[in-house]
């Protein structure tokens, strides 16, 4: 992409990062609003040029493999820029008359958090180098691991430190995949740029097929620790309970397959150093990402338990797609992306109001949600039958997409294990729908829950 993409718009969020929490308290919530809009605005203003720019050149030698890549990066750029708006747009909503909790200054730190975070989810897309893309998600990790913490509660520190600690061990694991990698390509000097992408990807073929092997293991398993894949996803829906909802949404719809995509490059750059399929290990993490997710789907959960949950299904259905390689499961997975970062954002969204009103549904199901809000209650309702993968959402036209890929591929045992998941998957998340929306909840007892739920809702 070009340096408009990769400066402006993480840029203008860098600087209302700085900003907005410098704002007197009564001009903070005015300040994030046009903020949100400015930096939305510029994002779409750099898609369209980059539109206009891919249809100029549309005509010359690219492989489909690098168009996809583009059109991964403009989407990525695109869900991160929505999402971050309209997290950013429901903050004050969220933040109301809430206690400081972990800071004494609680709003000034969370918009100054938020944005940084913002700004990194915004550059990561469109760095087409390999170290820099660890730098940003590797910084990215405090700024998050805070906001995780925000409320000052018990488990939402329990949660923020768990965050901090195993994503920072994966990245750990990464790094040494890269410094392998940075050690096996022959590079004149000592210039980062033997990192970029398209320079890993030349220098491939020239790399021993274990060493390279062993670096890619290496960097995909430390991605994997951010993703959230199974089995090293242990943080995910500790900090997905515990996030404030507009940062939960964040954390899901935009920071998760953000880092998917980070992943994904680096196999297809090391493609040529391997001798068998390049798919292998996003395959195997998608399947077990599967498996894990299912038996939680069917346990009554608390609902944002059941959303982090639903993470993990879908990020392993977006690693399957990515691993089928092919353009059938990409398409795929480029509309899984988008329809899972609108369907997610929606359900933390309206746990804003639904855990005012039912505070015991942050630590127990929730139960009844339709009698005490209704609007809520159906845009939770929406999210859940789209992520179920019920016809006629965008998330089931993508996997249809993606099992077409994995039929094309030849990987029929692969495609029969992933419909009879994500059918297990389906009836889990519709059975979780229906219960929070209609099951009779203990009201005494949910009213009884409030005090003591306050501390820890989120």
């Amino acid at each position: 992409m070009t340096d408009a993409v990769v400066l402006a718009a993480p840029g203008a969020a860098t600087v209302a990062a700085l900003v907005i929490p410098a704002l007197p308290s009564k001009l903070m919530t005015r300040g994030n609003a046009v903020a949100a809009i400015l930096i939305f605005a510029t994002c779409a203003a750099v898609l369209v040029g980059e539109v206009g720019a891919s249809s100029g050149a549309s005509s010359g030698a690219s492989s489909g493999v690098d168009s996809a890549q583009h059109s991964m990066e403009m989407a990525m750029l695109g869900v991160n820029a929505t999402v971050g708006m309209l997290s950013a747009l429901f903050s004050p909503r969220y933040l109301g008359d809430r206690p400081s909790g972990f800071f004494r200054q609680g709003p000034r730190w969370y918009y100054l958090a938020f944005y940084l975070f913002w700004a990194m989810l915004l550059a990561i897309p469109s760095s087409e180098n390999l170290g820099v893309a660890w730098t940003l998600i590797g910084t990215s990790t405090g700024v998050t691991a805070a906001l995780v913490a925000y409320s000052g509660s018990r488990r939402a520190l329990e949660a923020g430190w768990k965050y901090l600690i195993l994503t920072t061990l994966g990245l750990v694991v990464a790094l040494l995949g890269i410094l392998i990698v940075y050690g096996a390509t022959e590079h004149a000097d000592e210039s980062l740029s033997a990192l970029d992408f398209t320079a890993i990807e030349h220098a491939a073929p020239a790399m021993s097929t274990p060493v390279a092997a062993t670096a890619l293991v290496l960097l995909t398993a430390g991605f994997a620790a951010k993703i959230g894949w199974a089995p090293v996803h242990h943080w995910l829906p500790d900090a997905h309970s515990q996030a404030p909802a507009p940062v939960s949404a964040l954390l899901s719809a935009a920071l998760l397959p953000t880092v998917v995509l980070v992943a994904w490059r680096t196999t297809v750059a090391m493609a040529p150093a391997l001798a068998g399929p390049q798919g292998v290990l996003l395959l195997a993490f998608g399947l077990v990402s599967l498996a894990v997710a299912v038996p939680f789907l069917w346990s009554p959960l608390p609902i944002k338990r059941v959303l982090a949950y639903s993470s993990l299904e879908h990020m392993g259905v977006i690693a399957v797609g990515l691993g089928f390689g092919n353009s059938l499961a990409l398409v795929g997975v480029l509309i899984h992306i988008c329809g899972h970062a609108l369907a997610k954002s929606l359900g933390f969204y309206s746990t804003i109001w639904l855990l005012e009103q039912h505070p015991g549904a942050a630590t127990h199901p929730l139960r009844d949600a339709v009698r005490t809000n209704r609007g809520a209650a159906a845009v939770l309702g929406l999210s859940l039958a789209a992520l179920a993968g019920l016809p006629p959402s965008p998330l089931f036209l993508s996997e249809l997409l993606i099992l077409a890929g994995g039929i094309a591929a030849g990987q029929y045992v692969v495609v029969a294990i992933v419909i009879a998941l994500l059918a297990l998957g389906f009836v889990g998340i519709t059975r979780q729908g229906l219960d929070a929306m209609l099951a009779p909840g203990g009201g005494r007892s949910m009213h009884r829950a409030r005090a003591a739920g306050a501390e820890v809702a989120s």
